[in-house]
């Protein structure tokens, strides 16, 4: 077929993936009718879901070229009409309708692959019953008297999200840094141990360093809690991931779809439908970096008797894998048919909070309003706020085309980061080097991490502090890259190798502790780690640092969007530098993240009888 052959040259151009090859080809060997509208739409399918969509809209490429952003000398594929696919789709043997067993799934424009159907429907069904239910174990009169007493009259939307945890067998509270989310939540914890002090609590985030993270901040806020001290000792303090939480597996691999099996196969995770969590509370923070197919999982595996809390910014960059799930539940409860509010049940909008008020930032930071503009899409509006002079917090810099950094962004970086090297404890260099972060949006190019951490690691050593000719230096700061549960090192955390004058001079790894104190480590027992003086935007979600300085490329491309600039300018706390070409940065500001899912219809439809009945662990 000549759209096969265009499919491999589009894949040797680096538009689709092997996978996309091999899978189009495999469903094209179990079928004698795919003409080459299907053959499109299934290679869509699975090009969209490694890109980050649960399904390929069909109604947004119909009648066009793909791809639609085009490239001088890059092949292209011509889309039919929507009826035309549709039809096509609909005449094809591995392609069926919500309700049928095959591949691929059509439901009326939108194509998936069967395990992302499965699982939006799955999902969409949890949280449709679980938000319909309020909690019959509440004593109101306690509730009140403990909501007065942890939570001041300026702190009323913070109250109100408590009272809604409490209550409800599904919350999210959504706010973006500094609004109080993670005081919040302790607070909701201290209320629900009030009502019952034998309750089991599980804590949860999708990282290692935002469970790090999560541990820390509650450990912190227990001494200001206005609770009695027995309820305080009950507090849990230790977090999970989510995957050691559910109990991930050992040499679990996603296969291909077959009937067979698929039907034979084990669950991924030892907590599941069929054996359910033993925790009459789950939260889960950082929730908008949890993709699909987990957030589907951990659902199947909470008990519908708990209590299911989600904390995270619905506008920050959404997971690596498929499903932009927080946003999509966000978005849905806004649209959600009130009809469907059968006997006065609680609808998914009351089960949602928003937190709009930052305690870290007054209104008139310069962080917080271009925050808020940049959320808003408001490109002018956020420019204007960083060539003002009326905010020190806030700083633009033009980046002009060139191979490398400026000479005068050269020399800042190295000032800053002299400040480090020139520490003699451990504690001090960690700490001088947690004030400076720098955030490339890209992980290739001449603004790119690569390149940038090569440039700085060069212009350091030409300065004479450091000394890169072995693959481990002092001074080198290093970002782990892969968990390690034995070590308790995870993808995300920070160390620096330094000298040790304690163990011979010998170099050894220095990681921060949530305790405070510095963990050492030898570097060659180090799980997998990369050389951070910069690190992507996507790589510091969860963290915050005093100073940001983040680069933009001088192209524009698809994955500058806003919620890429909103999760960088939100890690600074008190100065942001962006450098960059005004055009780029506006481009993203106004360019939303598209990821195409039907989520939000789903959890808008009343799909609880149609789901089929098939093994509840793919």
């Amino acid at each position: 077929m000549n759209k096969l052959i265009t499919i491999e040259h589009l894949r040797d151009q680096g538009i689709f993936s092997d996978i996309d090859v091999h899978f189009v080809k495999l469903m094209d060997s179990l079928s004698d009718d795919m003409d080459e509208a299907s053959l499109l739409g299934v290679v869509l399918a699975s090009h969209f879901t490694t890109v980050g969509s649960s399904c390929v809209n069909l109604n947004g490429l119909a009648n066009q070229l793909f791809p639609l952003q085009r490239e001088q000398g890059i092949e292209t594929l011509s889309c039919p009409t929507l009826s035309q696919w549709q039809s096509s789709l609909q005449n094809c043997c591995v392609v069926g309708s919500p309700g049928d067993y095959t591949p691929l799934i059509l439901d009326a424009h939108r194509l998936y692959l069967y395990r992302y159907f499965y699982y939006e429907q799955q999902l969409a069904t949890q949280i449709r019953s679980r938000s319909r239910l309020e909690c019959r174990d509440v004593n109101p009169d306690l509730l009140e008297e403990g909501l007065s007493r942890l939570f001041s009259s300026s702190m009323s939307t913070q109250k109100i999200a408590a009272k809604t945890a409490v209550q409800r067998h599904f919350c999210i509270i959504s706010g973006g840094p500094g609004s109080g989310k993670t005081s919040t939540v302790v607070n909701i914890l201290a209320l629900l141990l009030e009502q019952n002090p034998n309750l089991t609590i599980a804590l949860a985030a999708p990282t290692g360093k935002a469970k790090v993270r999560l541990q820390e901040a509650i450990k912190q806020s227990l001494d200001g809690l206005n609770c009695a001290t027995s309820i305080k000792k009950a507090m849990p303090q230790e977090a999970h991931t989510i995957h050691s939480l559910l109990g991930s597996k050992l040499n679990s691999r996603l296969k291909f779809f077959s009937l067979e099996k698929t039907l034979a196969s084990k669950p991924y995770f030892r907590h599941h439908a069929g054996n359910l969590l033993p925790y009459n509370v789950v939260v889960v923070d950082e929730a908008s970096m949890v993709d699909l197919a987990l957030m589907t999982k951990l659902a199947q595996a909470i008990p519908k008797s708990a209590r299911w809390i989600l904390l995270g910014d619905k506008d920050q960059l959404a997971s690596v894998e498929a499903g932009t799930v927080l946003g999509d539940i966000c978005e849905a409860s806004l649209s959600e048919n009130s009809q469907e509010n059968q006997e006065n049940a609680p609808t998914l909008q009351e089960n949602i909070v928003l937190l709009d008020k930052s305690y870290r930032f007054s209104e008139n930071s310069g962080i917080w309003k271009l925050a808020q503009a940049v959320k808003q899409g408001q490109s002018e509006k956020a420019l204007r706020i960083l060539k003002s002079e009326n905010y020190s917090d806030v700083n633009w810099h033009h980046l002009a085309p060139s191979e490398g950094l400026p000479r005068t962004l050269i020399e800042q970086i190295v000032i800053r980061f002299t400040r480090y090297l020139e520490e003699k404890s451990p504690e001090k260099v960690l700490q001088h080097f947690e004030q400076l972060r720098v955030l490339c949006a890209t992980r290739r190019g001449p603004y790119g991490v690569e390149a940038i951490n090569r440039q700085i690691e060069g212009e350091l050593n030409k300065k004479g502090l450091i000394r890169t000719k072995n693959r481990w230096y002092h001074g080198q700061p290093i970002m782990i890259t892969r968990n390690d549960y034995t070590l308790k090192l995870f993808n995300g955390d920070i160390g620096i190798i330094l000298r040790n004058p304690e163990n011979r001079n010998d170099l050894q790894a220095f990681f921060p502790s949530v305790e405070g104190e510095i963990r050492l480590f030898w570097p060659n027992r180090l799980p997998e780690h990369e050389t951070v003086y910069a690190m992507t935007i996507h790589k510091s979600q969860g963290s915050e640092f005093d100073n940001v300085l983040i680069l933009l490329p001088q192209q524009f491309s698809t994955l500058l969007t806003r919620e890429l600039i909103y999760t960088g300018i939100t890690r600074a706390k008190q100065v942001i530098h962006i450098w960059g070409n005004e055009q780029v940065l506006s481009m993203a500001i106004s360019k939303k993240i598209s990821r195409s899912s039907g989520l939000r219809e789903q959890l808008n439809r009343d799909i609880e009888n149609k789901l089929t009945q098939i093994p509840t662990n793919i």
